[in-house]
C-alpha cells in the first residue's frame, strides 16, 4: 500500500501539497520532520512534514519526495498548532509562518548550476556578444551559478540569455541543494601519541635544540597544559609561544603535534561560574507578586502596571527563579533589540549561563544554534531573552511567558507576512503550554488595561518607584512665546540650555529625544520652493549631513546633496523641520568641551553597535545621548537626571487613532529614564501648544484619565478595544487599475457589512517603492464573529482574483492594525 505525506511549503500557497514515501520513510516520518521536495518544474524546497497518511491526492500525482533532511523533528506539535492559530487569525497562509518561524538556514533552497552541455555542437558565429561571454567563461570553469552570470553579463536579468542558450543547446542547467549552517569548529593541539613516552620526548626535545622556535611551541604546551585541565586551543599556543601558524602547521606535519577539532557554539557566556543572589523585593514590589501568583492560580493572564524605575524586572527575576525550580522554561520578550543588551548582563548576573539570546541581529549561524538548544533542552537555552521571533522558538516545557513593555508597537510585525502582534500570540503559545503569562508595563496598551478593568486579566499595580525615589519634575516649555521672544537659540529653549548646563556642571547626564532622525526632513529652495523628491515614493528625500547626501526612508534612494536648486537653478537651499543629526550639531557648537552620542537607525546598524552605544553611557563616556524612540525604552541608567523632548507636537499630529495614546506612553517612557536612583529627575517638555490635553495628562502622570478619554472616543469611531479592525491594502504600479480594483473590493465588502467599512484611501505616503497603495479599512463590532467575517473577505478575494484586470493586484491584510 502506498504512503503519503502532506508537505508545508515555505511559500504563500493556501494549500499543503501531498507526495508519496515508501514503506521505509513512513516508518522514519512523523509531523515537525523536514524534507526535501520537487516543486514547479525543476526547484527543490525544504518542506516541513504536516501529516503522514493512506490518502492519494485527487487533483494531482503525487511527486516522490528528494530526500529525508531530519533524523529528529525540528517542529513540535504545540509549534504547529501555533502556526496554524497564527495563520487562520492573521490571514496568512501556513508556508509564510513556517518561513518566518524557523532560521532561513534550515531553508535549504535549490540553486541553479549553468553547466556546458558537451554534447551539442555549437557554432560561435551564432552566438550574441553577452551569450558568447557566458560561453568562454564556462570553457574555464565547469559550472557557473546565477549571480555569476548577472556579473559577467554586466546586468540583472540574466533568464532571457539563459533561455537562448538552452534554445541553442549550448548549456545545460541542473538544480544543487546547498546547506547554509555549519557548526563552529575551534582547532585544539596536543603532543602526538609517539611522544607520550618520557624516553621518545626527551630526543624529541635534543633534536629540536637545532630549532629554537619549535621546541619554544613545544615548552609552552607543556606550560599551558599544566596550568590548565581544558585543552589547548591553537591561537592559545600560538599566543603564548610567540610562534607563527606556519610552525605549528610544521610540527603537525611532522606529527610531533596531533591536532583535533571540537565543535562549539558561537555564542557562549563567559561571566563568573558563581552568580549574584536575587535582589530583596520591596514591600510594594512583593504586594503585587502576591496579586500576580493569585491570578496564575485562577489561569490568568497578569498585567503588571508599574510606574517607571519601580524595579519590575526584580519582579520578573523573582518569577523566573521559581519556573527554573519547577524544570520548566521561561521566555521573557522585549520590542527592542537596545532593551536585551541591558537586560543580558542582568539576568547573567543572577541566572549565569543559563540565559539565551535570540533577535535579529545575531547572524543566521547564531540564531540556528540558538534553536538548536532549546531543541534539546539543553540548561544553556531555560530562558530565553529575545525581540518577537524568539516566539517561534521549539520550546518544549514553557512555564512562564514574561513580555516587556507590552504596550510597544514594536511587537507588531508589518512585512512580511504573518503580519503576528508578538504580545497577542505570547498569550496564545502561553495558554497552549498552559504556562503563566504576565505582561508588564508603565503605560498599559489600551486593550490591555480594558482587559485588565473586565476582569478577563488579573492586575497588578506598583506605584511607587524603587527606593521611593519621587517622579521626576515636569516642566512644559512653550516654544512659540520663546520663539516670539526670540529665546531660541537654534531649536533650544533658553530654559533647556539652562538645565543642561546645570545638570552637566554637577557631573550627571543628560538624554535629548528628537523623534526624526536625520538632519532635516526636507530641504527646500527659497526662490522657487522646490524640494528634492524621492523618484520611487511619493515623499521628500531627508538631508543626511554626515554623509552630505539626500536619503529616501522608505526605499533606500539616496543623492549627492546639490549645490543649486534643480527646478530653477539658484543657490538659495534651506532645510526644514529638524532630526536628530542637527540636534547633535547644534548641541557641540553650544557645548563645546562635552561628549556626546547619537542613538537612532543610522548609529546602531552593526551586531554590536547597541552595546557600544549604551555601555559608554552607562560608564559615563559620554554626557549627553540624543536619540530618536530607541532612548525611551526600559533603558536603566543611573546617573541621568536631565531628560529633553526636543519637540513634543510631533507625537501628537499624527493622523493615526493612537496618536494620542502614543504620543501619551512615549513622553512618560522617556520621561522615566530621568533620576532613577536618589535624586528627583527633571524632564523638560518643548511644545507649541502647552495646553493640549494629553501633555497636562503626562504631567500629571495621569493614566486613568488618558485611558478613560481614549476609551470613550474610540466606543463613540468604533476603533480597539471595543472593535477589531482588519486592514486590507492594495498595491499595483499602475495607478487606475490599483483605484478600479480597490473600489470594487470595497463595494463588495460594503454591501455585505454596510456601515462598518471605511474607504478606499490613499495612506499618508501613498506611492513606495513605484507601487501605489490604498487602503480599506473594516470594522468588526464585538457581536460579530470575527472568524466568520475573515471568510467572508477570503470569499470576496476569491472573486477579485477571478477578474482578469484585477490579478495583478496585490492584495495584503493586516488583522489588528495599529
Amino acid at each position: 500500500m502506498q504512503h503519503f505525506i502532506n508537505v508545508i511549503l515555505p511559500i504563500p500557497i493556501e494549500k499543503q501539497f501531498t507526495y508519496k514515501i515508501t514503506e521505509p520513510e513512513s516508518e522514519i516520518l512523523v509531523p515537525g520532520m523536514r524534507v526535501a521536495v520537487p516543486f514547479g518544474k525543476s526547484k527543490i524546497y525544504t518542506g516541513l512534514v504536516h501529516s503522514v497518511h493512506k490518502i492519494p491526492p485527487e487533483v494531482y500525482e503525487a511527486k516522490p519526495i528528494h530526500q529525508v533532511l531530519d533524523d529528529d523533528p525540528l517542529v513540535n506539535k504545540i509549534q504547529l498548532e501555533h502556526w496554524q492559530w497564527i495563520a487562520d487569525y492573521y490571514m496568512c497562509t501556513l508556508g509564510e509562518v513556517f518561513r518566518s518561524a524557523v532560521p532561513s538556514a534550515f531553508l535549504l533552497e535549490s540553486e541553479t548550476l549553468i553547466l556546458l552541455n558537451k554534447r551539442g555542437e555549437v557554432d560561435e558565429n551564432d552566438l550574441k556578444d553577452d551569450e558568447f561571454l557566458v560561453f568562454e567563461a564556462l570553457q574555464h570553469q565547469s559550472m557557473l551559478r546565477v549571480h555569476e552570470v548577472a556579473a559577467i553579463i554586466e546586468r540583472k536579468n540574466t533568464l532571457p540569455i539563459l533561455n537562448r542558450l538552452i534554445a541553442k543547446g549550448v548549456i545545460i542547467l541542473k538544480e544543487e541543494i546547498y546547506e547554509q549552517y555549519r557548526p563552529k569548529l575551534v582547532r585544539y593541539v596536543k603532543l602526538g601519541k609517539t611522544y607520550q613516552l618520557e624516553a621518545e620526548l626527551e630526543k624529541l626535545l635534543e633534536n629540536l635544540q637545532r630549532a629554537p622556535k619549535q621546541s619554544q611551541v613545544i615548552l609552552s604546551l607543556f606550560q599551558l597544559e599544566a596550568s590548565t585541565k581544558k585543552p589547548i586551543k591553537v591561537s592559545e599556543l600560538e599566543m603564548s609561544s610567540g610562534a607563527s601558524r606556519a610552525i605549528i602547521k610544521a610540527l603537525v606535519d611532522k606529527e610531533i603535534l596531533e591536532e583535533y577539532f571540537i565543535r562549539t557554539d558561537r555564542v557562549n557566556y563567559d561571566g563568573e561560574s558563581d552568580v549574584s543572589n536575587l535582589k530583596k523585593l520591596n514591600e510594594y514590589q512583593e504586594k503585587a507578586l502576591e496579586y500576580i501568583r493569585q491570578s496564575f492560580e485562577n489561569e490568568k493572564v497578569a498585567l503588571l502596571h508599574g510606574v517607571t524605575s519601580s524595579g519590575k524586572t526584580e519582579v520578573y527575576v523573582e518569577l523566573i527563579e521559581q519556573c527554573l525550580k519547577d524544570g520548566k522554561q521561561a521566555l521573557y520578550l522585549l520590542p527592542e533589540i537596545a532593551l536585551t543588551t541591558q537586560l543580558i548582563g542582568r539576568l547573567q548576573d543572577y541566572f549565569g549561563e543559563k540565559v539565551s539570546v535570540y533577535h535579529s541581529k545575531y547572524n543566521i549561524q547564531e540564531r540556528v544554534e540558538v534553536y538548536n538548544n532549546v531543541l534539546a533542552k539543553k540548561s544553556k537555552a531555560q530562558i530565553v531573552i529575545g525581540a518577537r521571533s524568539a516566539l517561534f522558538l521549539p520550546f518544549s516545557n514553557l512555564g512562564l511567558v514574561v513580555v516587556d513593555e507590552e504596550h510597544e508597537s514594536s511587537f507588531k510585525q508589518f512585512d512580511p507576512a504573518p503580519r503576528y502582534h508578538a504580545r497577542d500570540s505570547a498569550i496564545v503559545l502561553g495558554n497552549l503550554h498552559k504556562a503563566n503569562i504576565l505582561l508588564g508595563s508603565a503605560t498599559p496598551s489600551i486593550e490591555s488595561f480594558q482587559n485588565a478593568r473586565s476582569k478577563k486579566y488579573g492586575f497588578a499595580q506598583i506605584e511607587r518607584r524603587y527606593g521611593n525615589v519621587l517622579m521626576p519634575e515636569m516642566e512644559l516649555v512653550d516654544i512659540k512665546e520663546q520663539h516670539r521672544k526670540k529665546r531660541m537659540k537654534g531649536h533650544f529653549s533658553e530654559r533647556l540650555l539652562e538645565e543642561i548646563a546645570e545638570t552637566l556642571e554637577v557631573g550627571e547626564q543628560v538624554i535629548l529625544f528628537q523623534n526624526r532622525r536625520g538632519y532635516a526632513p526636507i530641504v527646500e529652495c527659497t526662490t522657487c520652493g522646490h524640494s528634492p523628491q524621492c523618484p520611487n515614493c511619493d515623499v521628500s528625500l531627508t538631508y543626511h549631513q554626515y554623509r552630505k547626501q539626500l536619503r529616501c526612508h522608505y526605499c533606500g534612494h539616496h543623492m549627492a546633496l546639490q549645490e543649486s536648486c534643480q527646478a530653477c537653478g539658484s543657490q538659495t537651499l534651506d532645510t526644514k523641520g529638524f532630526g536628530t543629526e542637527q540636534v547633535e550639531q547644534e548641541l557641540k557648537t553650544l557645548f563645546t568641551e562635552v561628549k556626546i552620542a547619537r542613538m537612532d537607525l543610522d548609529t546602531t546598524r552593526g551586531k554590536h553597535a547597541y552595546e557600544k552605544i549604551i555601555t559608554s553611557f552607562e560608564q559615563q563616556e559620554v554626557d549627553v545621548l540624543v536619540g530618536t524612540q530607541m532612548v525611551t525604552k526600559g533603558l536603566d541608567f543611573r546617573n541621568v537626571n536631565l531628560v529633553g523632548i526636543m519637540n513634543a507636537d510631533s507625537l501628537l499630529n499624527f493622523p493615526d487613532y493612537r496618536a494620542h495614546e502614543r504620543s501619551f506612553q512615549l513622553l512618560t517612557q522617556v520621561a522615566g529614564r530621568a533620576g532613577r536612583t536618589k535624586k528627583r529627575g527633571k524632564v523638560i517638555i518643548q511644545t507649541y501648544n502647552p495646553y493640549h490635553q494629553i501633555l497636562r495628562q503626562v504631567t500629571d502622570g495621569d493614566y486613568e484619565a488618558m485611558f478613560k478619554e481614549q476609551l470613550y472616543e474610540r466606543e463613540q469611531y468604533k476603533y480597539p478595544p471595543t472593535n477589531k479592525i482588519i486592514q486590507i491594502t492594495f498595491k499595483h504600479k499602475e495607478y487606475n487599475r490599483l483605484n478600479e480594483a480597490a473600489e470594487w473590493f470595497a463595494k463588495s465588502l460594503r454591501n455585505l457589512f454596510t456601515s462598518n467599512v471605511l474607504g478606499p484611501e490613499y495612506p499618508p505616503v501613498a506611492r513606495i517603492r513605484n507601487q501605489y497603495l490604498k487602503h480599506v479599512l473594516v470594522k468588526i463590532p464585538d457581536g460579530q464573529s470575527l472568524t466568520k467575517t475573515k471568510k467572508s473577505i477570503k470569499r470576496i478575494e476569491k472573486s477579485f482574483n477571478a477578474i482578469s484586470n484585477f490579478r495583478a493586484v496585490r492584495v495584503i491584510y493586516n488583522v489588528d492594525h495599529i
